[in-house]
């Protein structure tokens, strides 16, 4: 990772604070960093880059991110203002991290105040300590031990108290108080007779339990390819390496993972695992305390602020050995990091959205590199841009051909369902594929991608649709609660009576979604439980796991779910997969869509059959001719996506260029396209040469109220996109009618709406 000019300063012997200037990096929307005067304080500590300090800014007083000490600024300095206040003692942002957050700064172009405010917990942003959290405890007193209890026949719930607590010598928390049914009464009696005395501990939350040595599994016993890839992966521990690790569903890949790790762990190293999606987590956290006797920690944004305080600080200090966590977990601060796991690289998840749009497979690479230690991307379904890049040797690709164990691929069924009639989705041939998994004592899993009951209210008369008012969307129809929401800008409203046109009571649902799906399975199988996970059967906190243990433990015979349920989770005793809808993501004006339908099917597939008991997947489909559906399903993922990597190069798409996309939103169309048709021109003025494509409305032109256009940079060369960048956004700060629109740089975009 290149240097970048903030990390090199100097401070001087200097008694005149006027003298000394901080540069600051504001949490704020503008692509700059502040000066200020030293604060006007006494003795100052040292200052390092990476310490946090409070300034005045505007009206406001913000807490920036000192990145350089220096004697001179650019700006007039009776404009400066003194900090406020020095926070840190230490750096909260470590030197790598720092660099880290720079480069991604420079290289999203994205304002470097908010990009190192990402890189920290919510509480740290709000000028907390960089320390654990601390939670109150009480404790049974020396004075509580030498206490007659027998003398207290009067007060039996203060007995039973000072017994519970003094099996807790450690002492117990509010938590333990609140589930033990403890009254607040009798505890206050306790503590003020002296028997119980309450006192602030710093603790970590559960996520730090450690599993004891004698209770950890042992390694499993790899096949030739999952010891072929060990072996290489253990002759880079002490180097930068790029590894794909290409296995199929149910090839092993995590067993690869754990042991590599143990030789890290070995080493005294720490391991960071990037996981898609919080759902993952808690399996994942299972998988690996089972495993290994070291405090293992999770960083997401499912927990709360102190918990990820907490996880935050345990891997800065080293105590936790093995931190996962979603994408903004590539931000921890470590120790010692010796090694970083992407698993399902591939997964969309991992590129952020909004705000600051990094992709933390990148910048997990680039840290990596900069840390000169190596790095797995595992997948089953290889993005394209990762594939070239293995095929092109700059990563090293291990393959993992078959299933591990006695598991083997599943069988795959294309079902025409042309001229078939269908109930609610449903072939005859898959109820009855369904029915005879079921009586063998088997799970079987539904995939549909769409959920709510159906994504279309008509009206019979007339024709007209329920549509957003704020989004151009149709509402989708809920079942339960009733109501129409979009899942563009979570509008909703209640179900209409009669129709806003002809004012006819004859409205139609029609479409499919989960919802609707599970009600017409409960009529085929009402003696099956039915588990159902989408985002509305998922909202509640703890509601995924509590689902997931349910289907372990077979109480629920059928699964029905959207892309949820085909992320990286085991089931050992499903042997049917029921593809309801395939054919809308292979004919799609998304020029990614097929690949990621392709991804799509192939993990939703691995669901199946991944133990002893063989699988089948059963595909329904409009197009059963469809080459690329039977390329993926009869070859492999590989020459599948070999055939689109060649469609990529012949229309210069990623990963054969380069691509920035400008979005711009504003109350009217004509404001938008007027703003993006300027930058247009600017760029054309700056002479780079290279093709821009629009403006144009977006996909969806109107979202939450707000037109969408966009405008996209395209360069057969990264440094000729990224050139062509730093030249053009000092200019559009200049541009006229700024104000009247929101706009937004996204450097890789991986999603065109």
């Amino acid at each position: 990772m290149a240097s970048h000019p903030f990390l090199h300063y100097s401070i001087a012997a200097m008694n005149n604070k006027k003298t000394i200037i901080l540069r600051i990096a504001v949490p704020t929307p503008l692509r700059k960093s502040f000066d200020y005067y030293a604060p006007e304080i006494g003795e100052l500590p040292v200052l390092e880059p990476g310490i946090r300090v409070r300034v005045p800014f505007q009206h406001r007083e913000l807490i920036g991110i000192l990145l350089e000490v220096c004697s001179d600024t650019g700006a007039a300095q009776y404009k400066l203002k003194p900090a406020l206040e020095i926070i840190d003692q230490t750096p909260v942002i470590p030197k790598d991290i720092l660099a880290l957050s720079l480069w991604a700064a420079d290289y999203y172009h994205h304002p470097v105040g908010d990009v190192l405010d990402t890189a920290l917990p919510v509480l740290l942003r709000q000028g907390k300590p960089a320390e654990l959290s601390k939670e109150s405890y009480w404790q049974i007193t020396e004075q509580g031990l030498q206490v007659d209890l027998a003398a207290l026949k009067r007060a039996p719930r203060q007995v039973e108290l000072l017994k519970w607590i003094g099996l807790h010598p450690e002492g117990v928390s509010k938590k333990l108080l609140d589930d033990h049914d403890i009254a607040p009464s009798i505890l206050r009696a306790v503590c003020e007779k002296g028997w119980v005395e309450k006192s602030l501990k710093s603790v970590m939350s559960d996520v730090m339990t450690t599993t004891t040595p004698e209770n950890i599994e042992k390694a499993l016993t790899l096949n030739p390819d999952q010891q072929a890839a060990l072996t290489a992966i253990q002759s880079h521990l002490d180097a930068f390496q790029v590894f794909l690790l290409d296995g199929v569903t149910g090839s092993g890949k995590t067993e690869v993972y754990l042991q590599a790790i143990t030789d890290v762990l070995a080493k005294q190293k720490q391991v960071l695992v990037l996981v898609p999606e919080i759902g993952l987590t808690p399996q994942t956290i299972q998988r690996f305390r089972q495993r290994f006797a070291v405090p293992v920690v999770a960083l997401h944004s499912g927990l709360t602020d102190k918990e990820r305080l907490n996880a935050w600080v345990a891997a800065k200090s080293g105590a936790a050995r093995i931190i996962i966590g979603t994408r903004s977990a590539i931000f921890s601060p470590f120790a010692n990091l010796g090694l970083i796991v992407v698993d399902e690289e591939h997964d969309l998840s991992f590129k952020q959205q909004d705000g600051f749009r990094y992709h933390a497979r990148d910048l997990a690479i680039m840290r990596a590199h900069s840390h000169e230690i190596p790095i797995i991307l595992g997948s089953a379904t290889p993005s394209l841009e990762t594939l070239a890049r293995a095929m092109q040797g700059r990563y090293q690709h291990l393959r993992l051909p078959e299933r591990a164990g006695v598991a083997e691929q599943p069988t795959f069924c294309v079902l025409d369902i042309r001229n078939i009639q269908m109930e609610e989705g449903l072939s005859p041939s898959l109820v009855n594929a369904m029915r005879e998994h079921l009586n063998n004592g088997d799970q079987v899993m539904l995939f549909l991608n769409r959920r709510g009951f159906a994504p279309i209210l008509m009206c019979h008369a007339c024709g007209w649709m329920a549509k957003c008012k704020r989004c151009d969307a149709r509402m989708t129809f809920h079942h339960d609660p009733r109501r129409l929401h979009c899942h563009h800008c979570d509008s909703r409203k209640p179900i209409f009576k009669q129709c806003e046109v002809c004012k006819a009571p004859d409205l139609q649902i029609i479409g499919l979604g989960t919802e609707r799906l599970e009600i017409a399975i409960q009529k085929h199988f009402p003696d099956f439980s039915i588990a159902r996970i989408d985002r509305d059967s998922t909202q509640r906190k703890g509601s995924m796991e509590n689902i997931l243990e349910s289907i372990h433990s077979g109480e629920h015979r059928i699964l029905i779910g959207t892309q949820m349920l085909a992320k990286g989770h085991h089931f050992p005793n499903v042997t049917l997969v029921g593809i309801i809808d395939t054919d809308g993501g292979f004919f799609s004006s998304d020029f990614r869509a097929i690949e990621r339908m392709g991804q799509l099917v192939l993990q939703v597939s691995g669901r199946a059959g991944r133990v002893s008991k063989p699988g089948t997947v059963v595909i329904q489909t409009h197009h059963p001719d469809n080459p690329l559906l039977h390329q993926l399903i009869r070859e492999s993922y590989y020459y599948f996506a070999t055939t689109l990597l060649k469609e990529r190069e012949m229309a210069s798409m990623p990963p054969y260029a380069f691509l920035a996309l400008f979005r711009a939103e504003a109350q009217s169309m004509e404001h938008a396209m007027q703003f993006l048709q300027q930058i247009k021109d600017v760029a054309k003025r700056l002479g780079e040469n290279i093709p821009i494509w629009g403006p144009v409305p977006a996909p969806m032109a109107r979202r939450a109220g707000r037109f969408r256009v966009q405008l996209l940079l395209q360069a057969k060369q990264r440094p000729h996109l990224q050139r062509c960048l730093t030249r053009l956004l000092p200019e559009i700060e200049k541009l006229r009618g700024k104000q009247q629109v929101r706009w937004s740089l996204d450097v890789d975009p991986l999603e065109m709406f």
